[in-house]
């Protein structure tokens, strides 16, 4: 990505080649082309970090990592696989998302101070709670026995289509003829319940 591209200014011509300033890191521990790299690129890194949302003191403390990490790391830079101000912006974007990442773990606060809802229901509840149960019961008595059989075992007892066949000794086909006439009856008399 080109710094037009990355809405930045162009490098002045006039400047040194950011390649042979990564070599002279990267070789020789050389602190002026740092320093160099650092006036070259430490700017623009800033504007990168305030555009992507962070304070102007963050954004300082963003650059001095990313110009740490390229001290670091400046071995394993190579002009092969792009220029030098791809590199040192890609830090810079994934120490910023690294950031980000850390921010959003909210730091865990002292338990003794936390108070947390009750997880028992309350009394309007309860009594809704009843009341959908005595409608439900209400409605099942209008199925036959059979209907009613199968109802319990497919929704209480959680089991299967062909299970309940097997348990009642009745054809897979019955089961689910059964279950859909007892839907069609229960349908009316519950569906708002849903």
């Amino acid at each position: 990505m080109t710094n037009s591209e990355m809405g930045l200014p162009p490098i002045p011509p006039d400047m040194e080649d950011p390649a042979a300033l990564m070599l002279r890191i990267a070789q020789q521990q050389d602190r002026s082309a740092l320093a160099a790299l650092f006036g070259l690129f430490g700017p623009r890194v800033k504007s990168m970090m305030i555009k992507l949302g962070a304070s102007d003191a963050l954004a300082e403390d963003l650059v001095q990592e990313t110009f740490l990490t390229v001290w670091r790391k400046a071995a394993l830079y190579s002009n092969q696989r792009g220029a030098p101000s791809t590199w040192i912006f890609t830090i810079a974007r994934n120490l910023r998302i690294d950031q980000l990442r850390r921010q959003s773990n909210k730091p865990y606060e002292d338990l003794e101070k936390v108070t947390l809802a009750s997880d028992s229901p309350t009394g309007s509840m309860l009594v809704e709670q009843h009341q959908v149960v005595d409608r439900v019961t209400r409605a099942l008595t209008t199925l036959s026995e059979d209907q009613r059989e199968v109802v319990r075992l497919s929704f209480i007892q959680d089991m299967a289509h062909a299970q309940i066949a097997e348990h009642l000794g009745i054809p897979l086909g019955t089961v689910k003829s059964r279950l859909r006439l007892a839907y069609e009856r229960l349908r009316p008399m519950l569906e708002d319940l849903q």
